[in-house]
């Protein structure tokens, strides 16, 4: 007997996993008769995945912390067993403001602190001249998205909600966007990165491991009632994608993977990209100019898949910062537990393994983050909403 499941996604690689669990037979191999559900926005999966259309989801993990406290949104408890993805993000700059950061730097261009720096000089002279404030293009008000941009522009003296405009933009329209001249950047997941650069309408200025080493992404997101009482379905859940995950990040499954991925209701786009992002080994700019990082995207490998508390503890600290929360001890621990290592870790049966710590979150700028001091982490930084 099989268990019929509706798992929402957004066309993203970091919905890999999921997609290769199901369409290479790991789910059902659990007995699990998974049905993958495709859509365009986030407040699409939240909204689907909190009245029960959908039994679990490819939710951004600040979406599953903000669920859970009520944030934005109706309070609908969330539980996030498996990571789908770290990393895999990138910020992607117009060709004209690529220009205008280029001619501004102080420092190395892979440095992000100097091109923080040069976008805080761009930014000067376009308010001197009376220009027009830059927009930028994020996914959703609660997601990683919203916080690297932010933390990496605030870093060099740009204040993201008085001197640039942020706006929300479903993945898969960021690319147009660009294009159209409504957007000057966008920070995003792949593959809609390498689309701007393919179609020369963007270069890859950043990816989010150059500003921070190790950041949770995307979630395998279930409603905390559901889970309590599916147990063993959440388990095969996470065994399933753990399995997938593996086989991703076997080097001679990836091209295999990428064509799966490639599918029009999968992802939808041509399986070199997909092969480019699982591989690490990105076209950057038009001119061809390709760049190589093992931390790009982490699907499976250095234990990708389970969860740690710190990195919620940070996208929560990030709320507070910004303004979208107070903090409070009891909402932190909330945002904590989320995150749960123990389903996982019984699933998978882990024991006695050394956890994730919390200076892996590898922030480019101010001190290593301590989820133990939250107040400490916001005082480090000058622009933002918190006050002590």
């Amino acid at each position: 007997m099989t268990t019929p499941l509706q798992i929402g996604f957004i066309p993203l690689v970091d919905a890999s996993a999921l997609i290769i669990a199901v369409d290479k037979g790991f789910a059902a191999a659990e007995g699990l008769d998974v049905t993958l559900v495709r859509e365009v926005s986030w407040s699409n999966v939240r909204d689907k995945l909190n009245i029960g259309r959908f039994d679990a989801a490819h939710l951004l993990a600040p979406v599953a912390i903000a669920s859970s406290l009520g944030l934005g949104h109706v309070k609908v408890p969330i539980v996030a067993p498996f990571n789908l993805g770290l990393n895999g993000n990138a910020i992607t700059v117009s060709p004209a403001l690529h220009a205008a950061i280029k001619g501004e730097l102080e420092g190395d261009a892979a440095d992000p602190m100097a091109t923080a720096l040069a976008l805080a000089r761009v930014v000067a002279s376009r308010r001197k001249s009376g220009a027009e404030p830059l927009t930028f293009g994020m996914t959703f008000p609660f997601s990683t998205h919203n916080y690297q941009l932010r933390f990496w522009m605030a870093a060099g003296g740009v204040d993201p909600d008085e001197d640039v405009r942020l706006v929300v933009l479903p993945p898969p329209y960021m690319v147009d966007s660009l294009a159209n001249g409504q957007v000057d950047a966008f920070c995003v997941g792949a593959p809609w990165n390498s689309i701007a650069v393919d179609l020369g309408v963007g270069h890859i200025l950043h990816f989010v491991s150059d500003i921070l080493v190790r950041a949770a992404e995307k979630v395998l997101a279930i409603r905390q009632i559901w889970a309590e009482k599916n147990p063993d379905v959440v388990a095969a859940l996470i065994r399933a994608n753990a399995r997938a995950a593996a086989f991703i990040e076997q080097p001679e499954n990836r091209a295999e993977a990428a064509a799966i991925l490639a599918q029009p209701e999968r992802i939808g786009v041509d399986a070199e990209v997909i092969l480019r992002t699982l591989d690490g080994r990105l076209k950057i700019s038009p001119d061809g100019t390709r760049r190589e990082s093992s931390r790009y995207l982490l699907v499976g490998r250095e234990g990708a898949g389970r969860p740690d508390p710190a990195q919620a503890a940070w996208l929560y600290a990030q709320m507070v910062r910004w303004g979208q929360t107070a903090m409070r001890p009891e909402a932190l621990k909330i945002a904590m537990a989320v995150f749960r290592r123990d389903l996982h870790d019984a699933a998978m049966g882990v024991e006695g393994k050394a956890a994730t710590t919390a200076e892996a979150i590898g922030a480019f700028a101010g001190p290593a983050f301590n989820p133990d001091d939250i107040a400490g982490h916001l005082a480090a930084f000058r622009i933002g909403h918190w006050k002590p």
